[in-house]
């Protein structure tokens, strides 16, 4: 039997007497997550277990607060964990493209830096001063003298050699020549030399060829000489500029003596500057040496050494850290994790070096951890397989991604990848979870962890008492008006709707925020000191208000007839079904025409909507199912025949769902027997083969839906809405509503099986079948069958005089 809801079952109120405060100002600081220890559970497991691949993927509906509450959580327990050390990248003076990452203590990245910048200002300073000290300059001019006095001493004996055979010893673009002469000293000419006889030409190129060896000879030993020379000036350039790197460099080494990937940088910086002795030189030009008076525009610019090399370039610095870093990437672009290398123009030409080399977010949470959108991390091209790529590897690289799809490489960086132990936690919706687990291996392996966020919780005293505890968070974070116990139990009563379900309350916080807002701004508006129900029942109507346009107008086109629906009077095959329209920020519900036709056939029933390609898989899936029903009720002992439509009158798009398969029954009952069904009563429901009534969603969207319509047609008693009785716990209807039910003027009718609602809709009981196999004179179920009987007879007629015509022919 149809039972008729009471005014009580139609909404859950709240007690008041559950909250001792007078206003939410009252209670204590909040700063718990409500309603998710499931999903707290698997983020504590998550964060807690550092074996690999236990990164987690954090899912759940918009609202449910899974930002929020994961960083909360991570930044509490970042500060119970150490510091990571500082990065820092060096020049690797064996391999220049290959710049060499090094760690250091927090706050040390930094410190090196200074340090190294210290050094390099000082021997710019200090090696200069040793070249032009004094005791330099006499070791200096010691070796020099040394080395000019065997020069001279070698030329000067070889000189006197050739002078006394005739000869004289001549320099020629860098080389020396034994050159015959006169008598009067004067070198010997060509001409003069081949006028000669022959016999003294011999002669003097016998000598000649005698004296040249021993001036190559001479020539090669001072050679020699020079290079001893310039080896013995190095030597002491080293040991000179040793005297001021060597303390230095040691000071440092002592310094970080921890550290022996630093100790070989020093000790690579050292060689460097020793080999490179001449760019810490005075670069003052010797004015000895500068021609006067030259113009400024044609003197040379001399080259200015370069020490970029020496730069430190801190990418990671923890120094003001208290704690494990923890990252927010809002905008997961590849470089944006992952780092870049920097380019500047000069002269036409894209130039980098290390220092040029930036951070990326993994790089910052190194130690720590990295939270990231889902959705924002797959739609960045690179980022989500190079994540995955350096979670497997446990490294970071910094690299040009764009390199492999170039046609000509260019040469470019490697910067040293570096060692990566960081947590991802993605955040993001159930179905890209769910997407990335079954189609990606990697995926998890890498993200083992899974924190679900549910969208409601019990509607129990604690939870309540909690619902209390976050507005009064809320309107102190926010310094909103505190809400009064009318206003937080109206709340506690949205949050239930919001579920859909009365022993239920969403954990939609971002919707119940939005509606503290709003309350309190209507509450300004009417110079209130604390927050009331009524105005929070002003903010949702005003809320609908801003939102309903659309609804108001199919409401006024049903009104004026544009839209057929009828409520009032009775019609064969004919019933008002109930719809739920989505519109992303809105949803109503919206009463739909539904109507059945019955003809002599054997063609079945007829879905239009399925014929004219406008039905879904749910809903012809549930045209089976009535089919079958008529099969299970009418056909047990004997073969029905029945050609039969249905369709939604007036519907211009789409039917997916089964939530109309009552509705299309009763419809199609009436035309079969030929009872009408009253128009002023609505029917939502789904239905099984047995006849058994199924809940569907939107109840208390499709129920105000008509009861509006039926309120601007005037309400006069009978009209109501029939619904599944597994649906009833799902009430949380309108004030309005409540109160027209309390009044008589609209009713609510929940059913277990579809028979129970046909005494309401035709005025006629269903009847159940009798041990013969029939059912009870006067009623539906004996109409229908015996309207199936007289059409399968005008079938079994029509074919015996067809055949009577053929035998006649």
């Amino acid at each position: 039997m149809a039972k008729k809801l009471l005014p009580e079952e139609l909404y859950n109120y709240c007690d008041l007497k559950i909250f001792s405060f007078k206003t939410t100002e009252e209670l204590p600081h909040f700063d718990r997550t409500i309603g998710q220890d499931r999903a707290l559970s698997a983020i504590d497991f998550g964060l807690s277990l550092r074996s690999k691949g236990f990164n987690i993927y954090v899912l759940g509906e918009s609202g449910t607060g899974k930002t929020s509450t994961i960083k909360a959580l991570i930044k509490k327990k970042a500060e119970t964990e150490p510091v990571p050390p500082d990065w820092i990248y060096v020049y690797n003076f064996k391999d220049p493209d290959s710049p060499i990452a090094i760690s250091l203590s927090p706050g040390k990245g930094a410190e090196f830096q200074k340090d190294m910048e210290e050094l390099i200002n000082s021997l710019k300073i200090e090696i200069p001063k040793v070249f032009e000290s004094k005791e330099y300059e006499k070791q200096k001019n010691r070796i020099l003298d040394e080395f000019r006095k065997k020069q001279k001493k070698l030329f000067s004996t070889l000189e006197e050699e050739a002078e006394a055979k005739g000869f004289t010893i001549q320099k020629s673009t860098g080389w020396f020549f034994i050159v015959p002469v006169k008598k009067t000293g004067e070198p010997m000419s060509d001409e003069e030399f081949q006028a000669l006889d022959e016999k003294t030409k011999n002669k003097i190129t016998q000598i000649g060829k005698e004296l040249q060896e021993k001036l190559n000879d001479v020539v090669r030993t001072i050679k020699a000489a020079e290079k001893f020379v310039k080896k013995l000036l190095r030597k002491l350039d080293r040991e000179a500029a040793l005297s001021v790197l060597g303390s230095m460099i040691e000071d440092l080494k002592n310094k970080y003596s921890d550290n022996e990937k630093l100790i070989n940088y020093l000790e690579d910086v050292k060689e460097d500057i020793l080999n490179n002795i001449e760019d810490f030189k005075s670069s003052q030009e010797d004015s000895s040496t500068t021609p006067p008076n030259i113009p400024p525009f044609m003197k040379l610019t001399k080259q200015e050494p370069s020490f970029t090399k020496y730069t430190i370039n801190v990418i990671v610095n923890n120094a003001n850290l208290k704690g494990a870093p923890c990252i927010f990437e809002t905008n997961p672009t590849y470089h944006n994790l992952f780092g870049r290398i920097e380019y500047k123009f000069s002269y036409g030409m894209a130039i980098t070096d290390f220092t040029m080399i930036k951070a990326g977010a993994l790089h910052r949470a190194n130690g720590g951890y990295l939270v990231v959108n889902a959705l924002d991390l797959l739609r960045n091209i690179f980022s989500y397989d190079a994540l995955k790529r350096a979670l497997r590897n446990k490294e970071v690289k910094i690299e040009d991604i764009w390199q492999q799809y170039r046609i000509l490489t260019t040469a470019m960086l490697k910067p040293e990848p570096i060692p990566l132990n960081t947590k991802v936690i993605l955040i993001g919706n159930p179905y890209i979870y769910y997407l990335l687990y079954n189609l990606d291996d990697d995926y998890r392996e890498l993200f083992k962890v899974k924190a679900d966020f549910d969208s409601v919780m019990d509607r129990n005293e604690q939870n309540i008492l909690n619902y209390a505890s976050f507005i009064a968070a809320k309107t102190k974070e926010e310094k909103l008006l505190p809400f009064d116990p009318t206003g937080v139990a109206r709340i506690v009563e949205y949050g239930s709707r919001l579920a859909k379900h009365q022993e239920k309350l969403s954990t939609m916080f971002s919707e119940i925020s939005d509606l503290l807002r709003e309350s309190h701004y209507w509450a300004t508006k009417d110079a209130a000191k604390v927050v009331s129900s009524r105005h929070v029942e002003k903010a949702l109507k005003e809320k609908i208000y801003r939102h309903n346009r659309i609804e108001e107008k199919l409401r006024e086109m049903m009104v004026e007839g544009t839209l057929i629906v009828e409520t009032s009077g009775e019609v064969v095959g004919q019933i008002n079904g109930l719809a739920v329209i989505e519109l992303g920020d809105y949803s109503f519900g919206k009463p739909s025409r539904i109507t059945a036709t019955v003809y002599t056939g054997k063609a079945g029933v007829i879905n239009i909507e399925r014929e004219t390609k406008l039905s879904g898989k749910i809903h012809e899936k549930a045209i089976l199912i009535l089919s079958n029903y008529l099969g299970k009720m009418y056909a047990k002992n004997k073969p029905i025949s029945l050609s039969a439509s249905i369709t939604f009158e007036q519907l211009y798009g789409m039917v997916e769902g089964d939530s109309a398969t009552c509705a299309e029954l009763y419809a199609l009952l009436s035309a079969i027997s030929g009872v009408p069904i009253k128009q002023n009563i609505a029917i939502t429901g789904s239905m099984d083969q047995n006849g058994m009534v199924q809940p569907v969603g939107g109840v208390n969207e499709k129920i105000e839906g008509f009861f509006h319509l039926c309120k601007l047609k005037n309400l006069d008693g009978t009209h109501g809405v029939i619904i599944p009785r597994r649906n009833v716990k799902n009430l949380m209807l309108s004030s309005e509503v409540v109160e027209a039910v309390k009044k008589g003027k609209f009713h609510i009718y929940a059913i277990d099986k579809v028979e129970d609602a046909v005494e309401i809709l035709m005025g006629i009981p269903a009847g159940e079948i009798l041990p013969d196999g029939s059912y009870p004179e006067g009623t539906l179920n004996w109409l229908v069958e015996k309207r199936l009987l007289e059409i399968k007879e005008a079938l079994k007629e029509k074919k015996e005089e067809k055949k009577e015509e053929e035998n006649k022919e």
